[in-house]
């Protein structure tokens, strides 16, 4: 597993968390669909919110089969609270005996970012 830090964040509570699914092989059937119904009450609690959920992904570069899922929360840490959450893992396998796909949580930036001061503080220590 690889894991990479965002160098624009300083402390991951201020800015908020993302869980993000690439779901390679979306399919309905009974199990997704208890699980659908029910994940919404696992993130209520964490103050999760769906910000993109099986949209039809428009491919700009490479391949990308399937789609995409986006679930912003108010930080990292609640993002991860949740994925290991007793009553999230209780409906995970229904999504992850029917539909291959991979999922990752990684912190947003904070409000005000501006790429270009990551740039000066590259090159500075460069």
């Amino acid at each position: 597993m690889t894991t990479t830090t965002n160098p624009s964040t300083s402390t991951q509570d201020l800015v908020p968390g993302y869980a993000i699914a690439h779901l390679r092989t979306p399919q309905l059937n009974d199990e997704v669909l208890d699980y659908i119904e029910r994940i919404q009450a696992t993130l209520d609690p964490f103050g999760g919110r769906f910000l993109i959920h099986g949209a039809e992904v428009e491919v700009r570069e490479g391949d990308w089969p399937g789609t995409i899922v986006v679930i912003a929360f108010p930080s990292v840490d609640a993002a991860r609270a949740w994925y290991d959450s007793d009553e999230y893992q209780a409906i995970l396998p229904l999504r992850t005996r029917n539909i291959d796909g991979a999922a990752i949580i990684v912190p947003g930036v904070a409000a005000g970012y501006d790429p270009a001061g990551l740039v000066a503080a590259a090159r500075a220590g460069a």
